[in-house]
């Protein structure tokens, strides 16, 4: 009997521990940097209600701005995934280098929007708040000077997260956020002798963090301990081929991604109109909701590359297989998630602030939070899949549409016109995922990905 090729080898079945070895490492990769944020949330909070919600608001901006880099991410990832399992890791490497090279140019922009433009950015905030737009101009405009390296570091780990080497990046990531947890304490209060920063204490000690991650990144991209290589002479020699080509995969993921994030700072806005309290509570929820839903990404992620590599080796069956245990598998662990957050909701709440109108009012609201974690969980992993499928445009005119519907119209009638509050923002998103997850899984089960194509270059 004649030995596997390459290829067949590297479409093997894929089993619910490959899903697991690949997604576990990831969950504490993506974790990690939002549990951070967490944790400078629950100092910052501490500091006051208008400094959580200024610092919060900057965060949210932050995010904002960071969506635009999934051109660069996603188009050089699903393009990489295609040539992994093709073994053609030439032509992986290449696109490494040429997202890398204009993530570059692109974080030099940001920087400078972040730190010219923070100030009328902020003027979401209530005008009789002008505590909490301080926070927010003075975090900002911090964290705009290490814009480059956090923003050059963002791209190259997702791409390696996407290539599957999770294990690696959890370890960069672990590092850079025990860094940045460790100088907040001395940062934000003044510490142990260090002066007393407070929102340009807390922005600084992600920046100095990052860098750190950034100088490991580098070293395992040139080390040859992972997926791909980093050359300098392609990093620093433009193809406008292969730059159209990251721009036509990735584009509709930006698109799709700035739209959702652009909803999400709507919501925001309606939050900030009712108060300080109610901003205070969303700013909470936001935190705890960014967390888990990195760690549902983290099974996003693992459908996105097993179905993009089996693709890649023509295994189309197998993409479809891994695709829905990755689901199954992401079903299992929100629904523990979502006992976990009604079960200790005084505890999780009172980490955040100690302020009993805050806690009071998102008692209220948290069985909300709970319930949404299912119908998100899930659709985040149908989503990977499409993506893994280059089902790019679909899922960009689904975003569109959805917050049109439910974060802009929807939003407007339930607490302008109905008064109900956080409460109401929150059941939106619940039926928002609802509603996009079984029309993505309706998609992938009918097999519209697997039509889909592009060409390679040299082709």
């Amino acid at each position: 009997m004649p030995s596997p090729t390459k290829k067949e080898m590297s479409a093997q079945p894929a089993s619910l521990k490959d899903i697991l070895k690949t997604s576990l490492p990831a969950v504490f990769d993506l974790s990690s940097q939002t549990i951070t944020w967490l944790i400078e949330a629950i100092f910052i909070g501490h500091l006051s209600a208008a400094a959580l919600a200024g610092v919060g608001i900057s965060l949210q901006i932050v995010l904002l701005t960071l969506a635009i880099l999934l051109t660069f991410v996603m188009g050089a990832s699903i393009i990489i995934l295609r040539y992994l399992g093709a073994n053609d890791t030439w032509n992986a490497n290449h696109v490494l280098a040429k997202a890398l090279m204009m993530g570059t140019v692109m974080s030099i922009i940001i920087g400078l929007v972040w730190y010219f433009g923070g100030t009328q950015i902020t003027h979401i905030i209530k005008e009789d708040e002008p505590v909490a737009r301080q926070f927010a101009v003075q975090w900002l405009k911090t964290a705009s000077f290490f814009a480059p390296i956090f923003v050059v570091n963002f791209i190259a780990l997702g791409i390696l997260r996407m290539a599957g080497d999770t294990m690696i990046t959890m370890r960069i990531n672990l590092t850079a956020n025990l860094i940045h947890i460790s100088l907040l304490p001395l940062l934000v209060f003044g510490n142990f002798g260090f002066p007393r920063l407070e929102a340009k204490g807390a922005a600084l000690a992600i920046g100095i963090g990052h860098s750190v991650g950034f100088l490991i990144t580098l070293y395992y991209l040139r080390s040859r301990k992972c997926a791909l290589f980093l050359s300098f002479r392609e990093y620093t020699t433009p193809n406008w081929e292969t730059f159209k080509l990251l721009f036509k995969l990735g584009l509709p993921t930006t698109v799709e991604q700035l739209v959702w994030a652009f909803g999400q700072l709507i919501i925001s806005f309606f939050a900030a109109r009712m108060g300080i309290i109610p901003l205070a509570v969303h700013q909470v929820f936001i935190r705890i909701q960014s967390v888990l839903t990195m760690v549902y990404q983290a099974f996003g992620i693992t459908g996105m590359t097993m179905v993009g590599k089996n693709l890649g080796a023509d295994e189309e069956h197998l993409a479809l297989k891994v695709g829905r245990m990755a689901g199954r598998v992401a079903f299992f662990a929100s629904f523990g998630i979502a006992l976990i957050l009604i079960l200790l909701q005084k505890y999780i709440l009172s980490a955040f602030t100690t302020h009993p109108e805050v806690i009071a009012y998102g008692r209220k609201v948290v069985i909300i939070l709970a319930l949404l974690q299912i119908p998100r969980a899930v659709n985040i992993v149908f989503s990977g899949n499409l993506r893994g499928g280059a089902d790019l445009n679909w899922l960009m005119w689904l975003s569109i549409f959805s917050v049109i519907a439910f974060e802009i119209f929807g939003a407007y009638v339930l607490t302008v016109i109905f008064h109900l509050g956080l409460a109401g923002l929150w059941s939106l998103q619940v039926v928002d995922e609802t509603t996009r997850l079984i029309l993505n899984r309706s998609r992938f089960r009918r097999k519209k990905w697997k039509s889909l194509k592009f060409n390679m270059l040299g082709e």
